[in-house]
């Protein structure tokens, strides 16, 4: 009999967190990155497209209740990022949508901060196939970006110490990425956090999983001694300062508004600049990068590649022979979010074909 985190009607499975675990069909960190190496491989080729839409809600309207007012006062250093967001796409046999209900406010619930549902669908009929909880799916995916800027914007011969902001399951999924790739070539990760809850949770889930040293702190002082550094917070203000950064960092923005305009100027005047998709970027407008043309009556999607932005979903090859800064910007694509999709389905399907099943397990009549 189906259960109630796996059930099937007219050939739709909707697969939970817990179905997924349960049958084995959790990617492995192999599996996952070759998902997205392929889907990286199909966007630069034209093959794997899609858009976004995003819903942002006036933060104002969310404190002018009664019952949360008297929390305000936690937000004043970060965004609640109250949105609802569509994300969609196509490649050569799926499409996919994902649907993101986000409010940083629902930890003080117990709950995720964002939480994430995915459709699969059939591409030539676009006939649904299956609904799976994309939470957990979507914070892996977005944790391989750090191992794709790594491999185009470093040389493989680099050894190289990582400054990481954040310490939510983004930061922890960039951690496991990064160690499964690159583990010979980084000498630690350096973790600050917003809280020291945060930074023992995530070092509770790391515990005996990863073999690249972490180290703790609570100030910037080591930031200048790490060529990488990630931001992946939801923060409302820059979280360094351009002088503590090495002058030749490598640079990538998964957040908010993490990094100073001072920075950004360097990066734009001296350096190499780069968003995963300057259209996504430009219009989601909740980024470093975007909000400093915005702020100036600007757009980045308009003129970034006037002045020379560039492209990851475009480029593969970089000049990486002189030393100077690089600002990379991701904004999280759609067909990345279908690719990891696509291979979880295909694997749960494959371990499926491999357990006899009761009678009437497929069977919604026997609910």
């Amino acid at each position: 009999m189906a259960t109630a985190n796996e059930w099937a009607t007219e050939g739709v499975r909707f697969l939970s967190c817990e179905a997924m675990t349960a049958a084995g069909a959790d990617l492995t960190m192999e599996e996952l990155l070759g998902a997205t190496d392929a889907a990286w491989r199909d966007i630069r080729r034209g093959a794997a497209y899609g858009g976004k839409s995003v819903l942002s809600l006036p933060e104002q309207s969310f404190w002018a209740l009664a019952s949360v007012a008297p929390f305000k006062r936690q937000f004043e250093d970060e965004r609640l990022g109250w949105k609802l967001s569509c994300l969609y796409s196509v490649n050569d046999r799926y499409g996919g949508v994902k649907v993101i209900g986000a409010n940083a406010f629902n930890r003080n619930l117990g709950l995720p901060r964002s939480s994430s549902t995915i459709l699969l669908l059939e591409k030539r009929t676009l006939r649904l196939l299956s609904v799976l909880d994309g939470t957990l799916l979507s914070a892996r995916r977005t944790g391989t970006y750090a191992t794709t800027v790594m491999d185009q914007f470093t040389h493989e011969s680099d050894r190289l110490s990582i400054f990481l902001f954040g310490t939510g399951p983004i930061a922890r999924s960039i951690i496991e990425c990064l160690d499964f790739r690159f583990r010979d070539r980084i000498e630690e990760i350096v973790i600050r956090g917003r809280s020291d809850e945060g930074v023992d949770r995530l070092q509770a889930e790391l515990t005996g999983r990863i073999a690249i040293p972490l180290r703790v702190v609570n100030d910037n002082a080591h930031l200048s001694s790490c060529r990488f550094v990630i931001t992946a917070t939801n923060s409302r203000q820059p979280l360094f300062e351009d002088r503590e950064l090495h002058p030749h960092a490598l640079t990538m923005h998964l957040g908010g508004d993490e990094a100073p305009a001072a920075y950004l100027q360097r990066a734009l005047r001296t350096g190499l600049v780069v968003c995963d998709d300057m259209a996504f970027v430009s219009r989601r407008n909740s980024q470093s990068m975007a909000l400093h043309f915005s702020r100036q009556g600007l757009s980045l999607e308009q003129i970034g590649r006037l002045i020379g932005v560039s492209e990851l979903s475009s480029q593969a090859d970089w000049d990486l022979g002189a030393d100077r800064p690089i600002c990379v910007t991701c904004v999280g694509l759609p067909m990345l979010d279908l690719y990891v999709a696509q291979a979880s389905y295909e694997k749960y399907l494959a371990l499926l074909d491999k357990v006899p099943r009761p009678a009437g397990a497929d069977d919604p009549s026997s609910d």
